[in-house]
Formats: structure tokens, C-alpha cells, sequence
């Protein structure tokens, strides 16, 4: 592990500290506490899994699965099947291997997500990261709705070292995205990120706008990869499992990037938006700093979700 990865694995753990206290004190308690396996055992991990913000389906997906699978091996002592439950989480998260092909392909990222959920920042970040992989990415700064939103991506895209294109407030997204498309083609740009407006009180204008955001980039960029990432704040709990929910019903979403993880106790949220919706969480973000966004790897966060064998350097 990187130094770097190193770092961000310290601070995603001290970030899930309150997820930590909500959940794992919890379900140790359960497992201390309990003699033997029986159904008041499984219904208190259940409890503590939905009051964790994991979610009541996957919750019992997880809780199916665990009782077939200590049925299977005759295991008798509640303690011994901890580990099982932690297997159990990290499978209802896998983000598949294709998750990140558009890096090393020329692609379009579309980005959307309602307004102070973090988008405009993770867009800046997902840029740096890319940038520092040797992609040259533009950004076409499509959401005009919002007042400064232009300006507060141009500040990202300078911090990045990327380049941007936008239009004046009020313009019409789906121009600005034409004009980025162009430049993208022909300044050989790896990854074009398109950020956009993101009015779910309105679908039917959100659905109209991406509807024409999408005909222009098949129309003039057909070959180019296409990924849809919607971004949640980790903080709202399953407020933000409904926002995707819509979301997907306006687009094709292919990823999630769950932002504000550190200082929450709602961290569940992440395991449940992934096995709820079959959608991915891609990304994760556990502070402001630019290098504070990474891809999500499901092994860890579990590990750090459960302290299991971590070392930090705290």
C-alpha cells in the first residue's frame, strides 16, 4: 500500500468512526452477548444493520445469506461467524472490474447530483486524479442554472491544472456541452467531465435537458466511452438511497460518488445504495483537500467500517 493510500485508508477509518460507534459496538455487543445462534440473534444484527443506515433490503439479503452460510459449515458459537457477516457486507459491494474502463479510454463523464452534495468539488477532484494519471482532461462547465457554479468549477479546474469550457449563466447546457465536445475533439482530450444541473423537484426539465446533453454527444462523439456518475452526500442517510433512486430514473446511472463520509454515522448508506439500486459506488470522499476523493474498494471500507486490521499511524 502507498503512502498516499496509506493515508487516505487512516483517514477513511477515523472518518467512519461515528458509522463505526453506530454499527460495530453494536453488533460486538451481539456477538459478546449472545451463547448461542438463534433468532434473537440474527433479529438484533438485523436492527443494528437498518438503524446503520445500511438499508432494510440489503439488511436482510445479508441476514438470508449469513444464516445459510453458518447452517452450512455447523457453526455453533456466535462469535465465530463475525467474520462470515463482514464477508456477507463486502460481497454486496462489489463494484466489478470494468468500473474503471473509461480512464484509459477517450470518454465522457456526465456528473450530476442535487445542489450542496459536493458535485462541483468532486468533479475538480476526479479531474486532479485523472490529470495525475497522465489524462488530459477538459470540463464543460454545463450547469448554468445555478448561480457561480461556473466560476466555483473554474477554480477547481485551475486547481486541477485542467482545462475549461463554459458559458454565461443561463445559457443553455446542452450548447455549452457542444462547444466542450468540440474542444475535446480537437485538443485530443482523454476525458471530457460534463457538469450539469441537478433540479430533481423539476424531473421533467432535468430529463429534457440530458435528454438533448445526450443527443449531442452521440451526434458529434459517438465513439467516445459514456459514463453517468451521481453524487450523493454520505451525510443524509437514506435520503440520499431516494435522490438516486430518482436520479436513475432520469438517467443511466453507471456510478455513485458518496462524498462527506468523514463525520457521519449514516456511512452505511454506502453499502445499501450499491446492493439496493445495483449500482456502484465508485468513489468516496472523507474531506475537503483535493487528494481527499479515491476509488472505493469495498474490502477496505468494510475492514475500516469494522476496524479490522488496521493499522493507522495515529
Amino acid at each position: 500500500m502507498s503512502e498516499e493510500n496509506k493515508g487516505f485508508f487512516g483517514r477513511l477509518v477515523a472518518g467512519l468512526a461515528k458509522t463505526r460507534d453506530n454499527i460495530v459496538s453494536g453488533i460486538d455487543g451481539v456477538f459478546n452477548g449472545f451463547s448461542k445462534i438463534d433468532d434473537d440473534f440474527y433479529e438484533e444484527i438485523e436492527e443494528i444493520l437498518i438503524m446503520g443506515d445500511i438499508g432494510v433490503h440489503t439488511t436482510e439479503n445479508i441476514i438470508e445469506n449469513l444464516r445459510s452460510k453458518v447452517k452450512e459449515a455447523h457453526i455453533k458459537e456466535p462469535e465465530q461467524c463475525k467474520q462470515l457477516l463482514i464477508d456477507e457486507i463486502k460481497n454486496s459491494m462489489n463494484v466489478g472490474e470494468n468500473a474503471y474502463d473509461y480512464e484509459h479510454e477517450t470518454s465522457v463523464v456526465l456528473v450530476i447530483g442535487v445542489n450542496g452534495v459536493g458535485k462541483t468539488t468532486s468533479i475538480g477532484k476526479l479531474a486532479f486524479q485523472l490529470k495525475n494519471q497522465g489524462r488530459r482532461v477538459i470540463l464543460a462547465a454545463a450547469d448554468t442554472f445555478r448561480a457561480a457554479a461556473g466560476e466555483q468549477l473554474a477554480e477547481w479546474a485551475n486547481r486541477a491544472g485542467v482545462e475549461i469550457i463554459g458559458g454565461q449563466e443561463g445559457a443553455d447546457p446542452a450548447s455549452v456541452v457542444f462547444d466542450a465536445v468540440a474542444a475535446a475533439k480537437s485538443r485530443k482530450a482523454d476525458v471530457l467531465i460534463c457538469d450539469t444541473a441537478g433540479r430533481l423537484h423539476n424531473k421533467k426539465n432535468l430529463m429534457a435537458e440530458l435528454g438533448k446533453i445526450d443527443k449531442i454527444i452521440n451526434n458529434e462523439f459517438p465513439d467516445a466511452h459514456r459514463e453517468t456518475f451521481v453524487v450523493l452526500d454520505g451525510t443524509t442517510g437514506q435520503n440520499a438511497l431516494a435522490q438516486a433512486k430518482e436520479f436513475s430514473e432520469v438517467a443511466p446511472i453507471t456510478g455513485i460518488i458518496l462524498t462527506k463520509l468523514d463525520g457521519t454515522a449514516k456511512g452505511g448508506i454506502a453499502v445499501a445504495v450499491q446492493s439496493e439500486l445495483g449500482i456502484p459506488v465508485k468513489y468516496i470522499g472523507v474531506g475537503e483537500a483535493i487528494e481527499d476523493m479515491q476509488k472505493f474498494d469495498a474490502d477496505r471500507f468494510v475492514d475500516a467500517l469494522f476496524n479490522v486490521g488496521v493499522k493507522t499511524d495515529e
